[in-house]
């Protein structure tokens, strides 16, 4: 499942949204935001439903759905970066936060304490 920055625009309004949307909306929305033209749009929401990754019902008014959750989404995403950029291990990605400094003492406590939920340790 791969999905273009411009596409996760649309994504990110329909998972907000949690409900069938119909393109008016939709183009409203990203309209306001981005300032994209309608033709634009109109483009990343065909492309988004050729890939799968949203349905269109077509009623009076056809109404597009999420056919992927956000999680599911970052779920494989994050997996897929963790994979390319540190050989699959998420240990060698926190510690690159850490060294880089993208972690302040109150996110490596945040992270301390999840690791150690149910008083497991897992080190």
């Amino acid at each position: 499942m791969k999905i273009a920055d411009s596409e996760l625009e649309v994504m990110r309004i329909l998972w907000r949204e949690g409900r069938p949307m119909p393109f008016a909306e939709i183009r409203s929305e990203l309209q306001r935001i981005t300032g994209w033209k309608k033709s634009t749009i109109q483009t990343l929401v065909l492309r988004l439903r050729d890939k799968g990754i949203i349905s269109a019902e077509d009623n009076y008014v056809t109404m597009y759905s999420p056919n992927v959750s956000k999680e599911e989404y970052l779920k494989t995403e994050g997996q897929s970066f963790i994979n390319k950029l540190f050989d699959g291990s998420a240990k060698n990605f926190v510690a690159a936060l850490c060294q880089n400094g993208h972690l302040d003492e109150s996110d490596i406590d945040e992270l301390k304490a999840f690791f150690t939920m149910d008083g497991r340790e897992d080190r």
